[in-house]
This record gives structure tokens, C-alpha cells and sequence, in this order.
């Protein structure tokens, strides 16, 4: 099999991905924009040979790189980032190529949230009202019927970025006082605690593992008021949060693929779907999945891949594994010194993280893995304490 694993080295963590395919003697093949020399060495250990663009919205460089790669290996088996920002390149490419995968129709549905919106509405899963967004008054129509406040978001997005609440006509008119940058979809705003719906499927569309997170704070919350969120990995899926989202997942007619759905869980207990993700969780959630089950997600990926068989795979989540963010320039009570010593074996990871991450996730992350809920939650206590 010979794979085309685009931008390998981002997320930095995502080199598994690459390392589990060469396991299995995948031809790893790699398009990215950063220079050979600066991969990390286990990610250029596993990669046959590597294609570097100076930038990967580049379509064309993108089409002649492949081009190249298929010339040197012969055809191209899949295409794949396993990321947001590229979903719609790797797609037009396997187009091109002719390579098995979601194609840029597929794609056009799947991530815009009103696609996503007409899916939840066909399958019959609960989710809130949408509208996309042309003019001031066609909103304010909207909020007569369903009321305020609303949220005014991206049609395609990820991670709260442009995002806003408004809560009268007056704000509604100074939102849209100028033309939007791309298009806006206005829902109402729920009241609700995030939970994710987090797997695999296979070929034939089943799923093979599945876990559930729940957030401290919602994406645009976090942002907007900089907040240092937290979250953290259940030790059991609710029952009714588990046939939504394989309800979900079905609707969707998902194959050989990551999924990451977010749903809110409302104060009554019901749940409502948000939206649906055809990548991996973001952060560093698929790390949290193997200390949540003591399992390798990313063997169990490649796995599913090359078409290997898994029904011998077996998992149990065992503990809760969190992350609590924390910002620079905010003055905490305890150092990093006195949450090393205090977490003790509890703590796995400390980490600084990279600009792109910093107004959802903060600037640095401490993953901490627990027994029970009370002592994960003391922790996230005592890291995010502040003066």
C-alpha cells in the first residue's frame, strides 16, 4: 500500500500515525511545509521518501508533488492528513488520483455545519435550529422564533475561532454592520456541558472503539474570555450518548475513519448533537485515549488502514486522563515545580504548546491520569489555582 500522509509532522504528536503504518509495511509517503532535515527522527525513519512544499495551500505544488510520488512508487493506495485544515485538499487530491476516500462533494456536506445540520435532521438526531446567515434582519426574524441569545459562527470551522454570542437586534446590527468573512450560520446558544463522541470505523463501517470526553468550558467561552479549560476522558459512555452517536456515525456512512462528535448534555440529561468531526479529537486526546485504556490507537488505526483484522481488540477504559491548560501572563498559585511535586505519578505530560493552540488550549498543558473523578478534578484544582 502506498500512502500519501499529508502534513505528517503536525500535529507533532501525529509521527505515530506514520510510525504504525510503516509497522505494517505501508509505504509512507509524506507532503509537508517544513523542511526534511527538521522532522523529528522516527517520523523520517518511517517515511519512504518526502515531498516538501512551501506551503500546502498551494494546490498545484500539492498535485505535482503527488504526481512525483506516484511516478517514483506507482499509484497512490490513500490519501490522508487525519487534520481539519486539510480535509478539503486531501480530498480534491484523491479526486485527481483516484484514490478510495471521502471525495470534495462528500467533503462540501460533511464539515459545513449546515451539511451537518441536514444529516442530524435526516437521521432523526436532536440538534438546535439553524440558519444561515445572509442578512441582519433575516436573523433577527430567526431569534423571534427560537429566541436569544444566538451564536453567529463560521459555516466552516474549527475550534471557536470567529465566533460570537449576540443577544439583542441592536448587537445582531453591529455584528453584521460589515460584510462577514466567509459564510455564517446562526443557531440558538444552549446551555449545556460539552461531551464528545470519539472513535474509529472500519471498512465496512463499524465501529471498532469508541470513548467518550467531557469539557470544562465550551470552545467559544474559552476563547472569547480566555478561560483556562480543562477535559478530561470518561470511564463510561452514557447509554443515551452512545445510540446518538452511533446514530450519527451510521447517518454518515463513515469508512476506514477517525470521528470526533460533540454533543451538549443538557441540565435535564438528554443530549443534543453539536456537530461532527471526520478527524481525530483535537489537543492531545488521541495520547489521552491509549492512557485512558492502556491501548495504542495508532497501531489500532493502522490496523483498520491496510484492512487487518481487529475483532480481537479489546479495551477498557481504567482511568480518567486530563488536560488542564494553563496561560502565560496569568498568575497562578502554585509552580511548575510544586505541581510536579504534588501530582507525583499522576502526572504524564507538561507540556508547551505552539501558537496555533494558544486561544483554545492555553499556552501550556499538564495531562494528568487518575483513579477516580474527585482526585482528577482536585488536581485540575490545584494546577489552574490561581492568586
Amino acid at each position: 500500500m502506498n500512502f500519501v500522509f499529508i502534513s505528517p509532522h503536525f500535529p507533532s504528536h501525529y509521527f505515530h500515525f506514520a510510525v504504525a503504518l510503516r509497522e505494517r509495511g505501508v509505504t509512507v509517503l509524506g507532503i509537508g511545509d517544513t523542511p526534511y532535515e527538521s522532522l523529528r527522527p522516527e517520523l523520517r525513519e518511517s517515511l519512504r521518501e518526502y515531498f516538501f512544499v512551501p506551503s500546502l495551500t498551494d494546490y498545484d505544488a500539492l498535485v505535482r508533488a503527488t504526481g512525483y510520488l506516484t511516478w517514483r512508487h506507482g499509484r497512490v493506495d490513500r490519501i490522508e492528513s487525519l487534520n481539519e485544515s486539510w480535509l478539503e485538499v486531501e480530498a480534491r487530491l484523491r479526486e485527481d488520483f483516484h484514490a478510495p476516500g471521502l471525495q470534495p462533494a462528500d467533503i462540501l456536506k460533511l464539515r459545513s455545519k449546515s451539511g451537518m445540520a441536514e444529516v442530524f435532521h435526516a437521521s432523526g438526531v436532536p440538534h438546535p435550529d439553524l440558519l444561515r446567515v445572509r442578512d441582519a434582519d433575516q436573523v433577527k426574524t430567526f431569534a423571534a422564533r427560537v429566541g436569544y441569545p444566538l451564536v453567529l459562527k463560521p459555516d466552516v470551522g474549527v475550534g471557536a475561532a470567529h465566533t460570537f454570542k449576540v443577544t439583542t437586534d441592536a448587537e445582531v446590527d453591529a455584528a453584521l454592520a460589515h460584510p462577514l468573512p466567509t459564510s455564517y450560520v446562526a443557531q440558538p446558544f444552549v446551555r449545556g456541558t460539552i461531551v464528545t463522541y470519539d472513535g474509529i470505523v472500519d471498512r465496512h463501517g463499524a465501529i471498532v472503539f469508541t470513548l467518550s470526553h467531557e469539557y470544562s468550558d465550551g470552545g467559544m467561552e474559552t476563547v472569547t474570555e480566555r478561560r483556562d479549560i480543562s477535559f478530561w476522558s470518561l470511564q463510561n459512555i452514557p447509554p443515551a450518548l452512545d445510540v446518538l452517536g452511533r446514530q450519527v456515525v451510521a447517518a454518515f456512512g463513515l469508512r476506514e475513519r477517525w470521528f470526533h462528535l460533540e454533543f451538549f448534555r443538557l441540565p435535564d440529561g438528554r443530549f443534543v448533537v453539536l456537530e461532527a468531526n471526520l478527524r481525530p479529537p483535537g489537543g492531545f486526546m488521541t495520547d489521552m485515549m491509549n492512557y485512558t485504556c492502556d491501548i495504542d490507537v495508532y497501531r489500532l488505526w493502522a490496523r483498520v488502514v491496510t484492512g487487518d483484522p481487529v475483532a480481537d481488540f479489546q479495551y477498557t477504559p481504567r482511568h480518567h486522563v486530563c488536560h488542564s491548560a494553563r496561560r502565560h501572563g496569568r498568575r497562578y498559585k502554585h509552580t511548575h515545580a510544586q505541581i510536579v511535586e504534588r501530582m507525583g505519578n499522576a502526572l504524564l505530560v507538561h507540556r508547551e504548546l505552539p501558537p496555533i493552540y494558544h486561544s483554545l488550549l492555553g499556552e501550556e498543558m499538564y495531562l494528568t491520569r487518575h483513579a477516580d473523578k474527585e482526585a482528577m478534578q482536585e488536581a485540575v484544582r490545584f494546577i489552574q489555582a490561581t492568586v
